[in-house]
């Protein structure tokens, strides 16, 4: 049966109202939580962007089932892998064993913020190999000198660890990131109902480790309504990662779908009341072969709402996938 999670996004509510929102969740019966690291929304209109290692602290304290997790961390640019390290070891002592590290390459979006430049992605791989070494040698104690091509650590030891490591999973969206997800991580992360991404994940290690989607969704009674709100906030979503990845704000996002449409909107996001077509957006990742899909409720406004037609009408439905 697939597990059905619930998105903290960042980029849409302030971070007590995210808060609020994964209590609901857990309430209303979600298996797992994720939530987005982002420094920018992708458009103006959704207009937030929290720390969101705070809004996991404050979460992992106002919950005490549901499961939480990075989706996902970038380490290596906006963070170094031993402060993500860090924040991981955490995060994992206060939400006592509910969390999983998600971790990517990023997206120019977030990081050119510290300045530096914009690494191709080739050499962000090597990065995120090299960040993905160093925080597994922090989990395991101890302390941990590293001297590689991007980085270096001198004498770094975490000195509150859990008893157990944060599972460490790692974003995919084309062969490469495949390779290195079946080579060093514990699940592996998408956004899209691929089944060539398994098969590469498979074909490189990953065979029998669990695999998280993740399905952005508009419900509201009016379906007009709920089409009108994906547009605006979410039209982004279909310009596929290797646009994502390197446009450096809101006003590229904002220009680079200024001719996705509203009907373009709805036929990638499931919009409205009717739960089949939530049901059936879902199968979609389960035929492929996810194990989870976590669902993102678009508009900061419209959580409340959800939560209540999700506990009596769409998680039951899910149920049975």
């Amino acid at each position: 049966m697939v597990r059905i999670g619930y998105t903290m996004m960042t980029e849409q509510a302030g971070p007590r109202q995210l808060v609020d929102d994964v209590v609901r969740a857990e309430q209303a019966g979600f298996d797992f939580s994720v939530a987005s690291d982002h420094y920018s929304p992708w458009l103006a209109s959704q207009g937030h962007a929290p720390f969101v290692w705070s809004v996991l602290g404050a979460a992992a304290q106002a919950t005490s089932r549901i499961p939480l997790m990075t989706y996902v961390t970038c380490p290596i640019r906006r963070y170094h892998p031993a402060v993500v390290a860090q924040q991981a070891a955490t995060v994992q002592l206060l939400s006592e064993g509910r969390f999983r590290l998600g971790l990517g390459a990023g997206e120019n979006l977030n990081e050119h913020v510290v300045g530096g430049g914009w690494p191709p992605v080739d050499v962000r791989h090597e990065m995120l190999d090299e960040a993905v070494q160093i925080i597994r040698e922090l989990f395991a104690g101890g302390y941990v000198n590293f001297e590689g091509k991007h980085y270096q650590v001198n004498s770094a030891k975490l000195w509150d660890l859990p008893a157990e490591p944060p599972p460490i999973g790692i974003a995919v969206s084309g062969e490469q990131s495949c390779r290195l997800a079946g080579r060093l991580a514990d699940l592996l992360i998408a956004v899209e109902p691929e089944q060539r991404l398994l098969d590469l994940f498979d074909r490189h290690g990953g065979s029998g480790k669990p695999r998280v989607g993740q399905l952005p969704v508009s419900y509201d009674p009016d379906r007009d309504t709920a089409i009108a709100r994906a547009h605006d906030q979410f039209r982004w979503f279909g310009t596929g990662w290797k646009v994502n990845a390197e446009l450096p704000g809101p006003a590229a996002f904002d220009a680079a779908t200024q001719f996705v449409t509203k009907e373009d909107v709805a036929q990638g996001i499931p919009c409205g009341d009717d739960v089949d077509r939530f049901v059936e957006a879902v199968r979609a990742y389960t035929e492929a072969g996810f194990d989870e899909v976590a669902l993102v409720q678009v508009g900061g406004d419209a959580q409340q709402p959800f939560f209540g037609w999700a506990e009596e009408k769409l998680l039951p439905a899910l149920r049975s996938l």
